[in-house]
């Protein structure tokens, strides 16, 4: 009988105690699904300035990778590359860009993409980020109408 009144008390107590955290903590989230990415837009409620010019400076980043991956000069599938971009507050990268290893330094591609997560898990951290913890797999991609694609 002990027993279950101390083991109902701690369960109230846990209760309690993560409902008062939850109340009290106002952490943001990252809602990436389906390319969605934090910092973006005019902004959310309570979101300072500061915040919007680091989402801005990363996706300023991303961009410059974005331009050094080329899709087109593959005639194989097997020539074509999926490369993380970006860095999940969970872990893991926000998605894949495809390209054409035939035809992109891929050196150079890696290392920017590498700054755009080294930047996207220090602006994660600032600003207490939180993601989903799914895997996710890097598509299959091939070449379609003479361009690298996700298939």
């Amino acid at each position: 009988m002990i027993k279950k009144r101390y083991f109902r008390n701690a369960v109230i107590f846990a209760c309690g105690a993560t409902a008062l955290a939850c109340a009290s903590n106002t952490i943001a989230t990252d809602t990436d699904s389906a390319g969605a990415t934090p910092g973006t837009s005019a902004g959310t409620p309570g979101q300072s300035q500061s915040q919007q010019s680091d989402w801005a400076a990363i996706e300023k980043l991303e961009g410059e990778a974005k331009a050094r991956a080329t899709t087109t000069g593959c005639t194989a599938a097997g020539d074509c590359r999926a490369a993380p971009v970006g860095s999940r507050a969970c872990g893991g990268p926000r998605y894949y860009l495809p390209y054409c290893a035939k035809s992109t330094d891929s050196a150079t591609l890696t290392r920017k993409l590498d700054q755009v997560a080294a930047a996207e898990r220090a602006y994660n951290a600032k600003y207490e980020i939180v993601s989903t913890c799914e895997f996710r797999m890097p598509p299959a991609v091939g070449v379609a109408g003479g361009a690298c694609t996700e298939q």
